[in-house]
């Protein structure tokens, strides 16, 4: 379990188009320092691969508590007031956000000392963060279960191991200016080292009789709504890479 982020943020930003270049430079340049000083963990921050408009990003705290803090710090600090124009000027909608707590973080997962490039840097990796949200019905729902039962065995089995995990924190919002969906959700993320390896996956998975006729079927099923599948590359200075 990461030693820092027992609380984690999932953000997903709908951005105008041709902006995202924009808030990705502010938000490598400027957030990702301003954000841990103020004592979070920004744990990753991607371009969807299959949305230009979308920008995907992932941050911890320690508790509760520690969330209410450090976002008030944030969002009343210098350098939220130096660059918010600029980075809200590129949003459409910023509320997409869900409220999780980690299952289970293997290796590949950032901790807090995990490398990161320094400012300024512009070499973008290769590699593919892939995920998926799926939407349960309600917390003890049986969910969890299935998922570690039979959802990653078969995508273990197609070369996709997920590094993390999560299901929704069911609390209340306690720093409400940033609003969260009700939703009940279990999150996982993947590495895999370029989209050649992601492609293997998919076309392994979709030869997978026990995906296809079990695993899959069930999954749909047991879903309040479609599951939203996330293909991801990570800025250069993203953690999760």
């Amino acid at each position: 379990m990461d030693e820092c982020c027992a609380v984690v943020d999932l953000r997903q930003y709908t951005l105008h188009p041709g902006q995202r270049d924009i808030l990705v430079d502010v938000f490598d340049e400027y957030f990702v320092e301003g954000q841990e000083a103020a004592g979070m963990h920004i744990v990753g921050q991607f371009r969807d691969l299959d949305d230009p408009d979308r920008f995907v990003w992932l941050r911890g705290f320690a508790d509760l508590r520690s969330r209410a803090d450090a976002l008030a710090a944030f969002y009343s600090g210098p350098v939220w007031r130096a660059h918010s124009g600029t980075a809200n000027r590129t949003m459409i909608d910023s509320d997409n956000a869900l409220l999780l707590r980690p299952i289970e973080l293997r290796d590949g997962y950032p901790r807090l000392d995990s490398p990161r490039a320094p400012i300024g840097a512009t070499f973008v990796p290769d590699s593919v963060i892939a995920g998926a949200v799926c939407h349960r019905g309600a917390p003890g729902d049986g969910f969890v279960e299935f998922f570690t039962d039979h959802v990653l065995p078969a995508l273990t089995a197609s070369g996709a191991e997920p590094v993390a995990v999560f299901e929704s924190l069911v609390a209340e919002n306690n720093f409400p200016a940033l609003p969260l969906r009700d939703e009940v959700v279990l999150a996982w993320f993947a590495r895999f080292p370029d989209e050649a390896a992601y492609d293997d996956h998919r076309r392994r998975l979709a030869a997978s009789q026990v995906w296809q006729r079990k695993v899959l079927p069930e999954l749909v099923c047991r879903s309040a709504k479609p599951v939203q599948e996330l293909r991801l590359r990570p800025t250069a200075r993203s953690q999760f890479r």
